[in-house]
């Protein structure tokens, strides 16, 4: 009777060890991935990203695609989930910065709200124009758009990335463009081709197909050098537009009070999943670089480009228009 009683309580011991540990069998059912607008970069990274993850784990990592305000909606519905690992967020700038001055009721708090997991990528904007556009080059682009009396550029909404690059544009270069915004970069993409508006700024991954089929133009990116992922494009500072540098960012949030153990699982899946070469190939052919990450440095990142951008915001008399 006590060997047996010693065998059960020995058979005990690994059931107790994964009930100590959350993270022992995680995952054991399907991932979410809250994406924004089919066709936008946040789309592409986390059903890339998704992808590489159901193989490593053998278990479904699927994206759920909700459009509209910004990115807030999705973002929110992960803040409001259940903190056990299973629904995560693609966040950029436009979730987790800009949302914080244009919405006077954003139902989240970026800091509060989320616990970080890794970075996962970063990019440049890229100024692109509709082909009809007699440009070549920024300069001849400022000088067609005074001769027109103005030009209206397409954003991904209000507050994104591409909507701060443009009204960054407009301060470095002393243009008023008139901000079109659309529900996400895949349809400010298509509104761009479609001859609707004739400029926009947008990620590399969003624009590398229309760019290569020479269905739009770029003519430069946001950053003092030449961007590592597009080398071909001219930086703002050879553009003669220094001072227009915007880093397009993303990186993956769980539900606060996650815990630690799953977002250290996490956090270690994600970026041996983002340091294996064929992954950085990938996202480099695409226009990124890929940006593994500790949780605090994603945290710090957050809290630094709110530093950044909540001023220029408000100088620009931003809202979500």
């Amino acid at each position: 009777m006590k060997r047996f009683f010693t065998a059960f309580l020995i058979a005990l011991i690994p059931v107790a060890s994964e009930a100590a540990d959350p993270a022992a069998q995680f995952p054991n059912k399907p991932i979410r991935i809250m994406g924004q607008g089919v066709g936008s970069t946040a789309d592409w990274l986390s059903r890339f990203v998704g992808q590489k993850l159901t193989e490593k784990w053998g278990q479904a990592v699927v994206v759920d695609n909700r459009a509209g305000a910004s990115g807030t909606v999705p973002t929110d519905i992960v803040a409001k989930s259940a903190p056990d690992g299973y629904t995560l967020v693609m966040g950029h700038a436009g979730t987790h910065v800009s949302a914080v001055s244009l919405y006077k009721n954003l139902p989240y708090d970026p800091l509060k709200d989320f616990a970080p997991i890794s970075l996962v990528a970063k990019l440049v904007t890229v100024l692109v124009t509709h082909p009809s556009v007699p440009v070549s080059n920024v300069q001849e682009l400022i000088a067609y758009a005074k001769q027109k009396g103005g030009l209206n550029y397409a954003s991904a909404g209000p507050g994104t990335i591409s909507h701060l690059t443009g009204e960054l544009f407009n301060q470095v270069t002393g243009l008023k463009l008139v901000h079109v915004p659309y529900k996400g970069a895949g349809a400010a993409l298509t509104g761009l081709v479609g001859g609707e508006t004739p400029v926009s700024f947008l990620s590399p991954i969003t624009a590398h197909a229309q760019l290569k089929a020479g269905r739009v133009k770029a003519l430069a990116v946001s950053s003092k050098s030449r961007f590592v992922a597009v080398p071909d494009i001219p930086s703002a500072t050879e553009a003669g537009i220094p001072g227009m540098e915007a880093v397009l960012w993303f990186g993956l949030f769980a539900p606060a009070k996650t815990p630690p153990a799953i977002v250290k699982k996490l956090n270690t899946e994600v970026t041996e999943t983002l340091r294996r070469p064929d992954v950085k190939e990938a996202i480099l052919k695409q226009g990124g670089e890929t940006t593994p990450s500790t949780p605090e440095e994603l945290g710090a990142w957050v809290r630094s480009e709110l530093k950044k951008w909540t001023p220029i915001i408000h100088a620009a008399g931003i809202k979500a228009d």
